[in-house]
């Protein structure tokens, strides 16, 4: 299936890189529908593309890139809406919001959005702790993280072609391992 997308043009994705959403995102409970795509640009930054809107796209990184303590407690009835057996198969991201002054970036931590790997289901999940903040400033630790692997990058990229945005594969993302279930 190909996709128009506002930021990325065409992008041609499969059954195994979207991801359903059965709530929605916060603020855009009707769009259900989205695929993640990868730039591929050295950010790392991913975009939560909507498959409905194609001008709808949110920045999104896996929140122990930037600030490692992070974890995600989630409750039974969480888990059950994840379809989750096995916490080790998600992964966790933060919806970032990014100003014309990237320096000012900021990651919502209070609500990530968990992803179910196996099933390609996600939730966006609303978390009691009060440490975690809406507008977390993270440019400074997401700049130093890739100030540590630049130096590969820089290798491979010599040795690659010119890189096209492309859909990313859910089963292929690596499990976040920041989920935790309540204790009953």
């Amino acid at each position: 299936m190909i996709i128009k997308t506002g930021r990325f043009g065409q992008v041609t994705i499969g059954a195994e890189e979207k991801v359903h959403i059965p709530q929605g995102i916060l603020g855009f409970p009707e769009l259900r529908d989205y695929c993640l795509v990868d730039p591929g640009d050295e950010t790392l930054i991913l975009w939560l593309q909507s498959l409905t809107d194609p001008a709808l796209a949110f920045p999104v990184l896996e929140p122990k890139i930037f600030f490692p303590p992070f974890a995600v407690r989630l409750s039974g009835m969480e888990l059950r809406e994840l379809k989750l057996d096995n916490v080790n198969q998600s992964a966790v991201f933060s919806i970032l919001t990014i100003p014309s002054d990237v320096t000012q970036m900021t990651a919502n931590l209070k609500a990530p959005l968990v992803v179910n790997l196996r099933e390609q289901v996600a939730k966006q999940v609303v978390l009691q702790e009060n440490e975690y903040s809406i507008r977390h400033l993270m440019f400074k630790e997401l700049k130093a993280h890739l100030m540590t692997i630049r130096a590969n990058r820089a290798a491979m990229a010599r040795n690659a072609a010119a890189v096209e945005a492309s859909a990313v594969r859910i089963s292929s993302i690596p499990p976040s391992l920041t989920v935790k279930a309540l204790q009953a």
